[in-house]
């Protein structure tokens, strides 16, 4: 499983504490048990109710940087959901074909050469990636940190120095809330809103993205339901779903796929996609007493796109 294997912890005790329950911070923790690391996570939140577990979510880089980085943290992501892939109903993750409406293989970077069977169509590039089931894979990654040996933890923290007192290393995955704990003013939340309808049998995904836009249209027929999208509205922070953009939602995606339109709703949801200013920030630095922080954090709207190769970018930081 690409160098991730079980390792084991005796009781409580660590050498390294996570910050962070959502996929980052789970990743993360699990490389670092594979390296023989006895590992606690600390979230304040279980994993159902981080933004991670309400990401759409397919494999794709989509509103990240630095752009020289992540061609190689997606590709290392990418194999690995490509493996876990042979057992969605234990992993929540499945290879389904879909669209990039618009796309072209020119525009992209050096990390698209690596695709397996892309076709550049007149529509745009026809794909089979990863599409995972969130709250499937979050539990899954929680029961694979536990079975290495680790921790999870219900557990908020006000400083670093916290964590520092009970471990050697501390590694910070905590995405938005690294705003108010490092702080780092550059983090900043880019609002996603969700629509989820009953699927009225459509079986390929299918995005339509503007950067430049604060709309987007997509939908990932996912495990009883269908993922309708969406949004990015940086700066907003409200997690209240909004009436209004749900309907313009559901009549965005109704005109790739009419049938849509009289699918009934079951849901909505939101998400505030953890964005930073210089981009993904994964770096080591020296705490009081000697301990040693690395922080992963800063992942915009791919975190499940990058979040092997941050996890193991971080691991190595943490030696």
């Amino acid at each position: 499983m690409n160098g991730i294997r079980a390792g084991k912890s005796g009781g409580a005790a660590a050498d390294v504490i996570v910050l962070g329950g959502g996929v980052i911070g789970l990743t993360t923790a699990l490389v670092l048990a594979g390296r023989g690391h006895r590992v606690r996570v600390w979230s304040g939140k279980p994993a159902a109710a981080t933004t991670s577990a309400v990401a759409g979510a397919l494999w794709w880089p989509y509103r990240i940087e630095p752009r020289d980085r992540v061609g190689d943290w997606s590709l290392k992501s990418l194999r690995w959901y490509e493996e876990l892939a042979g057992r969605p109903r234990e992993t929540g993750v499945r290879l389904v074909d879909g669209v990039h409406r618009g796309e072209r293989l020119a525009a992209l970077g050096a990390w698209a050469g690596q695709l397996k069977g892309v076709v550049e169509a007149g529509e745009g590039l026809r794909c089979r990636l990863p599409l995972i089931d969130m709250p499937v894979h979050l539990d899954w990654l929680e029961g694979q940190v536990r079975s290495a040996g680790g921790a999870v933890e219900r557990r908020t923290v006000a400083s670093f120095d916290e964590a520092a007192a009970e471990a050697s290393a501390v590694v910070n995955c905590t995405g938005l809330g690294a705003r108010n704990l490092v702080p780092d003013p550059g983090m900043r939340p880019v609002r996603g809103q969700l629509v989820l309808v009953e699927n009225p049998g459509i079986q390929e995904w299918f995005t339509e993205a503007d950067p430049a836009s604060s709309e987007t249209t997509y939908f990932f027929p996912q495990p009883g339901r269908l993922v309708l999208g969406g949004t990015a509205l940086a700066d907003d922070w409200s997690t209240v779903p909004d009436p209004r953009t749900a309907g313009e939602i559901v009549a965005r995606c109704a005109r790739v796929r009419p049938e849509i339109a009289a699918a009934r709703v079951i849901g909505h949801r939101v998400g505030l996609r953890p964005a930073r200013d210089a981009g993904v920030r994964i770096e080591a630095e020296a705490l009081p007493g000697g301990g040693r922080l690395v922080h992963n954090y800063g992942h915009g709207g791919a975190g499940v796109t990058v979040a092997l190769g941050c996890a193991e970018a971080a691991a190595r930081l943490v030696g």
